[in-house]
């Protein structure tokens, strides 16, 4: 956008496009040119106050009186608004976070299916006759929506991971304040054209952006939020969750990641490799369920990390709007300084750069894609979540040995596991931590499938029916049948 005047959005709340209630904007960069594109508006606690209540007023009044298949014929509308504007929607998340466009398109196109898939679950989302153990009462249950929801989303898949958010509470019948990260702002800023479009009600769906942690604080500590959904860092997860509970309210918690990719020596070398480069330099290494550590059988050892740094050196980095580029810049300043310090770490460790390790050199803020050897746990560049395009390589002696490395870490995000032996493929899938695992695959994902980490990789699950059963809360009914006077002082 060099030499033209950056793009201006404004707030969504209760169906209406406004500013900040100071009317303080700041801007967002582009991270391919290292350049203001778009300024958004700069909103703090009142803003905040302001969605909150519009989001409880729609909740109240016409949200809450629709029925599972009014907001499936909602749902799907929008979908069809998605479908019909993906390519903008990409354009403009490749402007924000550095991503390759190629990628971005995919995932709008994508989205489309989550909203179809959760507007059939609006619609046939139902309760259950519970057996009491005794004739003279009909139990059943109703699943009704928590309220109100605060999402707070990252910077890395906008508005992938907000979909994975949004989708299930509208299916729910909750309402939303979504708060994008201050990062990326412009995409889910214009998705709430998109939904007005749509016809949801206003209030339904509301964005408040802001500069720095003060709109997010505000939100998950509200206490007109009924439920919170992050996803983000593990650290960030916990001040997120705290706010929470001083409520008594949930959280929902996608948290961080440190994935293992377990290759044993019958594994097909070339699937393998093509695994590697998927788990952790597609998307600049910049997401959750990066495969991260590569942990591969001694015996084959050397060979793989041939193969992945001759991909890896081949990979094509530039402009992420271009069709033949293969790697973008990371998203920010910030993280890109981050993983640099990572890298320093790693060599101050004693670990062998088997290639990349430095700056691009092509300005902006490109990372090479690196691949380092002679890792071991203990360093932080193991240990830690990296979020860029670093992986780390293991090796392992036999499956007891790579089952122990691979759950030798707080993480419990995904996995994978890389082998033609298909009884070693489940037993060693039931034995990683993680919340999934991939066999002879990586970084695949869909609307029924339930997605969410074990230990400090979250709490709870997005996708699936297990997403709806988030935003509800459920109520079992008694109804007494003889119609009889009972004793008081008797349970039951």
């Amino acid at each position: 956008m060099t030499g033209t005047t950056p793009l201006e959005l404004d707030l969504y709340v209760n169906g209406e496009r406004r500013p900040a209630n100071s009317g303080a904007r700041y801007e967002s960069r582009d991270p391919y040119r290292d350049e203001v594109w778009a300024t958004a508006p700069d909103g703090d606690a009142s803003d905040v106050d302001d969605a909150v209540a519009a989001a409880r007023a729609a909740l109240d009044g016409p949200w809450g009186a629709t029925t599972g298949s009014d907001r499936a014929r909602l749902l799907r509308r929008l979908a069809d608004l998605i479908e019909r504007d993906a390519d903008r929607l990409a354009d403009l998340e490749s402007r924000d976070n550095g991503k390759l466009v190629r990628e971005m398109a995919g995932q709008a196109r994508v989205l489309v299916s989550w909203y179809h898939y959760f507007a059939g679950v609006a619609e046939t989302m139902a309760g259950e006759v519970v057996p009491a153990g005794r004739n003279d009462f009909l139990v059943y249950t109703r699943h009704e929506p928590v309220g109100v929801v605060g999402a707070i989303v990252p910077w890395n898949s906008p508005l992938l991971l907000m979909t994975w958010k949004v989708a299930p509470a509208l299916a729910a019948g909750c309402t939303l304040v979504v708060k994008p990260s201050d990062h990326t702002p412009v995409a889910t800023l214009v998705f709430a054209d998109l939904v007005q479009e749509a016809g949801f009600p206003p209030g339904v769906f509301n964005v408040v952006t802001g500069n720095g942690p003060a709109v997010g604080q505000a939100l998950a500590g509200h206490p007109g939020v009924d439920k919170v959904a992050f996803t983000g860092s593990t650290g960030v997860g916990r001040e997120v969750a705290t706010a929470a509970a001083r409520n008594l309210n949930g959280a929902l918690l996608e948290l961080g990641g440190k994935s293992a990719q377990v290759i044993f020596a019958d594994a097909d070398l070339d699937a393998a490799t093509n695994g590697v480069i998927a788990g952790v330099f597609a998307a600049t290494g910049q997401t959750c369920m990066a495969g991260s550590r590569v942990l591969v059988h001694r015996s084959v050892h050397d060979e793989l990390v041939k193969r992945v740094v001759h991909r890896a050196e081949t990979i094509k980095l530039g402009d992420p709007r271009e069709a033949d580029t293969e790697m973008g810049p990371v998203a920010n300043r910030v993280q890109y300084e981050k993983v640099l310090g990572f890298l320093t770490s790693a060599t101050a460790d004693c670990a062998t750069v088997a290639c990349g390790g430095r700056p691009a050199g092509l300005g902006g803020l490109f990372v090479e894609p690196t691949v380092l050897t002679d890792t071991r746990p203990g360093m932080r560049v193991v240990d830690e979540e990296v979020f860029g395009p670093v992986v780390c390589v293991l090796p392992f002696d036999d499956e007891d040995d790579a089952v122990k490395l691979a759950n030798e870490t707080p993480f419990g995000l995904a996995g994978s596991v890389w082998t033609k032996d298909v009884h070693r493929a489940h037993r060693v899938a039931g034995r990683l931590k993680a919340g999934t695992v991939w066999i002879n695959a990586y970084r695949a994902v869909a609307p029924g499938v339930p997605f969410g980490g074990y230990k400090i990789s979250g709490i709870g699950r997005e996708n699936g029916t297990d997403a709806v059963r988030e935003y509800t809360e459920t109520k079992a009914v008694w109804v007494e049948l003889t119609g009889n006077t009972r004793d008081p002082f008797k349970l039951g």
